[in-house]
């Protein structure tokens, strides 16, 4: 079965990354621009936290404070919850639905390899199962001789 590193691999280690003192303006402005959903908040290489564009309408918007003004720290997620890439496909969604976060980074012992999304990790199981219906229908057909 398919491993965290596997779907990395797929989709590139790019990562996007902001500084904590950045405005929640900027994070969304970065967010927009790559089309994407989260960004890690780092400082030097390490992670501070995670801020979402949900992070953004909760503690920003419905919170009654302006994006110009607030700064991504201060509506970050601080208590990152990541996944080893050696990880199977499954502990990721499991972790993913436990924790309901829709954002994984991935690591590899210390070194971060990438960002997952919920959307990501669809892709992959919708992935593995047309292979699966594909060797099924050869195999029932005979077209695997």
């Amino acid at each position: 079965m398919a491993t965290v590193h596997d779907m990395i691999r797929k989709k590139g280690h790019e990562v996007f990354t902001i500084a904590p003192e950045a405005t929640v303006l900027d994070a969304l402005g970065m967010m927009a621009k790559h089309n994407i959903g989260a960004l890690l908040v780092m400082t030097e290489g390490n992670v501070d936290g995670i801020v979402s564009e949900r992070d953004c309408i909760r503690k920003v918007d419905l919170a009654g404070r302006n994006a110009r003004d607030t700064k991504v720290n201060e509506i970050m997620t601080s208590k990152v919850i990541s996944i080893d890439a050696a990880q199977p496909l499954e502990e990721c969604m499991a972790l993913m639905l436990e924790k309901n976060i829709r954002h994984l980074p991935v690591y590899d012992g210390a070194k971060l390899l990438g960002l997952l999304s919920v959307r990501d990790v669809l892709k992959e199981v919708v992935d593995v199962q047309q292979m699966m219906l594909s060797e099924l229908e050869r195999y029932i057909t005979g077209g695997g001789r």
